[in-house]
C-alpha cells in the first residue's frame, strides 16, 4: 500500500484529500498541533510536527517513508477582510516557504522517490492582462499572501530542476464545498441565504458584486492533485474550470435556491464602489491534455451545494 502525508489535513482541501487517499493509502494527516493516521500501519503514534523544525519534519518523512507529499498548509485571510500586510508576510513566508524547504530538503535527503504536490493559488498572477491565464502567464502577485505562494512555487522549480526532486504546482482557482469556512465569501452568501431565509430584514453587505472569479468544485480539485501527482513529468498546472462567474451569479443562484430575491438582502460596501473589479479565469488546458481531468460538478451545482448545508 502506498503511503502519503498531507500537510495542512485540517483545512477544506485536507479533509477532502485525506478522505479520498484512504481509500487506497496509508495517510499521515499533519495540522496546526495534530498528527492523525489513516490506515497507516505505523507501530505507534506520532507526535505533532512543527514546519518550521526542520528535523522534526526529516524525523517524520523518515519515519513515513511516503510515495507523496500534499503541502496544503496555508495562511491566508478572507478577500472580505483588509488584511495586516506585514503579519500575512511573515507568517506566510514561514508556511508557504520555509516549511515546504523542510519538507523538499527531507525528501531529499530520506525519501528520494517521494512526489510532492504544492498548492499554488490564482492570486499569484495578480491582476492579469490577459482574458484566461495558464502556465505561462508571468506571476505578479498583488498582495503578501500572493508574494509568499509565489516563492513556495519557485522553490519547487528549485528543486525540480537542480535536485531531481518530482515536485509539482498546482495553480488553484477558487474552489468550494461544505467545508469551506465561513470566512470566506461563498460561505458568508450561502449563510446570509439561510439567515434571510429566518429573518426577512437580514442584510449582507460584500465587497464587489462585479468580480469576476472562476469557481470550482474542491472535491474535483482535489482529483486534480492526485491526478498531478500520478503523472510521471511533474511541472506547474493551472487547476481551473476556465468559465468566468461574478460574485453577483453566486447570490443570484444561492438565494434563489430557498426562493429569495438578493436584491432585497444585499448591499455592496461604499467603501470599495470605486475598486476595480478582479477578473482570474483560468485555462487548464494542460491540466486537461495530460491528465484527462475536467470537472464533474457545475458552478450552478456547487452553489446549491452549499445553500443546502448552510446553517
Amino acid at each position: 500500500m502506498k503511503r502519503a502525508i498531507v500537510v495542512g489535513a485540517g483545512g477544506q482541501d485536507g479533509r477532502l484529500l485525506v478522505e479520498r487517499l484512504s481509500r487506497d493509502r496509508g495517510v499521515l494527516g499533519l495540522d496546526v498541533g495534530s498528527a492523525t493516521q489513516h490506515a497507516l500501519d505505523a507501530v505507534d503514534s506520532f507526535d505533532p510536527v512543527n514546519l518550521l523544525n526542520r528535523d522534526q519534519v526529516r524525523l517524520v518523512v523518515e519515519r513515513v517513508s511516503p510515495d507523496e507529499v500534499y503541502y496544503l498548509a496555508a495562511h491566508h485571510h478572507s478577500s472580505e477582510e483588509q488584511p495586516d500586510e506585514v503579519a500575512e508576510l511573515r507568517e506566510g513566508m514561514a508556511v508557504h516557504v520555509h516549511g515546504l524547504a523542510h519538507v523538499l530538503d527531507a525528501m531529499v535527503q530520506v525519501a528520494p522517490r517521494c512526489r510532492l504536490f504544492y498548492a499554488g493559488s490564482s492570486q499569484m498572477f495578480g491582476r492579469p492582462t490577459t482574458a484566461r491565464q495558464d502556465e505561462r502567464t508571468p506571476y505578479a502577485p498583488r498582495n503578501a499572501y500572493a508574494i509568499s505562494k509565489v516563492a513556495g512555487a519557485h522553490l519547487c522549480a528549485e528543486y525540480r530542476e537542480r535536485r531531481g526532486v518530482h515536485a509539482s504546482v498546482g495553480i488553484l482557482y477558487n474552489h468550494e464545498s461544505v467545508y469551506r469556512g465561513p470566512r470566506f465569501v461563498s460561505q458568508r452568501i450561502a449563510m446570509g441565504a439561510r439567515e434571510a431565509q429566518r429573518n426577512p430584514a437580514h442584510r449582507l453587505k460584500l465587497r464587489s458584486l462585479s468580480s469576476v472569479t472562476d469557481w470550482g468544485y474542491a472535491p474535483d480539485f482535489v482529483d486534480a492533485m492526485v491526478r498531478i501527482v500520478g503523472h510521471d513529468t511533474p511541472g506547474d498546472y493551472v487547476v481551473a474550470t476556465g468559465e468566468p462567474r461574478t460574485v453577483r451569479d453566486l447570490v443570484g443562484i444561492a438565494f434563489a435556491e430557498l426562493g429569495l430575491d438578493w436584491r432585497a438582502h444585499v448591499d455592496e460596501d461604499p467603501a470599495f464602489a470605486n475598486e476595480a473589479p478582479l477578473s482570474l479565469v483560468g485555462d487548464a488546458s494542460k491540466l486537461r491534455e495530460t491528465t484527462g481531468w475536467k470537472p464533474t460538478v457545475s458552478f450552478e451545482e456547487m452553489v446549491r451545494i452549499l445553500v443546502r448545508a448552510a446553517r
